[in-house]
């Protein structure tokens, strides 16, 4: 018995037949599984929280990695020894700051696929992409400070390909171009409070850009600022002398926190540009600046390294970052409000 193509036919047994798509027929199961290429982006967006996460759980553990144990040749407790565990202290504080940075890419990733990238918006694809090339490049900043982190390249590898099937596969449905919502008739139609909010943001994502790009310079260079060396209270004579591996373990948290505030930072730029306001932009940017900065500055006091000149830059961002997003979330509610009320229904369910 044949069935035609997209028709429902009665068979001779009174039943009526399947109808038969001949797409769906030629369809593969990976290809299915990819979609459009968003499932993998969500799925990168996934690994990353979930590689936040466990930064954060190990270091509230105070506990290596085994192959940075095996790499340095001495636990954390033992580590722990010298310096009054300031040394200690440091690496956990950037690796839980490295932490925040993976949860925050990854919570902003799952908006952008979740909402403009599934609206077809061309700016969510080149997020992506140009997020995603700084932060798995930054990987190679291990050439500078010689010491290869076997796990992380294991899971840069084996993220990597789903990241780019992604990114190829949701080339077509991002065909929708889009001016930068400021410069945009419905930016400008925003109150002036809430235009303000934005630049704050956009000026605090540019900050991020430059912040990452001076730690990853750093780290993979001179490795430490003066405060640094004044916080272990050791020079980096003394730390060689403990280890002469110490000092590449800790360049390589660094680089990996620089490389993750690089691309932290470019992603609240271009949504803060691009993105109009909506309900889930605002819980994701919430979610993201929490975790980033609270992470970044949290740490500080948790482990005593308060010195200002060190900390205050990421305490002004953090600043600048609230006011931003406060005076967006405030003024353009309240304009809602009173003035479209039909819009703000929108808002509310978008």
């Amino acid at each position: 018995m044949r069935y035609r193509a997209g028709k429902t036919q009665k068979p001779e047994y009174g039943l009526a037949a399947p109808s038969i798509d001949r797409e769906e027929l030629n369809e593969g199961l990976l290809q299915a599984l990819c979609g459009d290429g968003r499932p993998l982006l969500t799925l990168t967006g996934v690994a990353l929280f979930l590689s936040g996460a466990f930064a954060l759980f190990l270091s509230a553990r105070r506990e290596f990695l085994p192959h940075d144990v095996d790499y340095l040749g001495m636990t954390a407790a033992e580590l722990c020894r010298h310096a009054n565990c300031r040394i200690v202290a440091f690496m956990f504080h950037d690796r839980v700051a490295f932490g925040g940075t993976l949860i925050a890419i990854a919570t902003l990733y799952l908006w952008l696929a979740a909402f403009p990238l599934r609206s077809g918006a061309r700016w969510a694809w080149n997020a992506f992409a140009a997020s995603g090339v700084v932060g798995f490049m930054s990987f190679l900043a291990y050439l500078g400070y010689g010491y290869l982190d076997s796990w992380h390249g294991v899971a840069t590898l084996a993220l990597l390909p789903f990241f780019i099937v992604g990114l190829i596969r949701s080339k077509s449905v991002a065909t929708a171009y889009t001016r930068g919502w400021l410069s945009t008739p419905e930016g400008k139609a925003q109150p002036g409070p809430a235009r303000i909010g934005r630049w704050c943001l956009i000026i605090t994502g540019a900050g991020t850009m430059l912040a990452g790009i001076s730690i990853l310079v750093i780290g993979v260079t001179r490795v430490f600022v003066p405060e640094d060396l004044g916080f272990m209270g050791l020079s980096r004579e003394a730390l060689q002398v403990i280890s002469p591996r110490l000092i590449p373990l800790i360049a390589h948290d660094r680089a990996g926190f620089g490389g993750g505030l690089l691309s932290s930072g470019l992603l609240v730029a271009m949504c803060a540009w691009y993105a109009p306001p909506s309900r889930a932009f605002w819980e994701a940017l919430g979610i993201a600046g929490l975790a980033g900065f609270g992470c970044a500055i949290g740490i500080h006091y948790i482990e005593g390294y308060t010195t200002l000149s060190h900390l205050g830059p990421a305490i002004a961002g953090a600043t600048l970052f609230v006011i931003g997003f406060l005076l967006e979330v405030i003024f353009t509610c309240t304009t809602l409000r009173f003035r479209a009320p039909a819009a703000r229904r929108v808002l509310g369910n978008s």
